[in-house]
């Protein structure tokens, strides 16, 4: 399985403790203050992993691109799983 890029120019995201889920769920950081900004999660109602900020943040179009980046990953990792689970 390819190893998901976690590291940005300004965020970095980090697998957050998940007892008793089923899915991965990730801390969004500011990568210079650490401070956590969001959530990528899997929604059920869309059947797919999504973003939730947790605070009001500013993102410019390059941020915007580095979420939309890991969530492509997350989403690619997780059919490969789900395709291995049913073999």
């Amino acid at each position: 399985m390819k190893t998901i890029k976690t590291d940005y120019k300004y965020l970095i995201f980090v697998q957050a403790p998940n007892p008793g889920r089923k899915t991965s769920v990730w801390e969004c950081r500011n990568k210079k203050s650490q401070t956590v900004l969001g959530h990528v999660k899997w929604y059920g109602a869309w059947r797919q992993y999504c973003y939730f900020p947790m605070v009001q943040a500013v993102y410019n179009a390059g941020c915007l691109d580095d979420i939309a980046d890991f969530i492509r990953q997350l989403g690619v990792q997780h059919g490969q799983t789900r395709q291995k689970a049913t073999i």
